[in-house]
């Protein structure tokens, strides 16, 4: 269940764990304020265990050097 965040008509915000549908807060339910959803900065991605984010390179390491240069070199 996604957490939104919400400001008061005084500045201060608060955070809910809504379901997505359901109609946004039109009214805090601490203070009884108008209210608005505001969108935050954070996607709350979080990587856990061993990957392939963690060093970049398949299992294999990373592509020789020699190869790359025939291409490039137009032979």
């Amino acid at each position: 269940m996604p957490t939104y965040t919400y400001r008061r008509e005084d500045g201060t915000t608060f955070e809910v764990q809504q379901k997505i549908t359901e109609d946004p807060l039109e009214t805090c339910p601490e203070t009884g304020q108008d209210v608005e959803r505001i969108i935050t900065g954070s996607g709350g991605v979080i990587f856990k265990g061993e990957g392939f984010h963690v060093n970049d390179y398949d299992r294999h390491g990373p592509a020789d050097e020699s190869d790359a240069g025939d291409d490039a070199s137009g032979e």
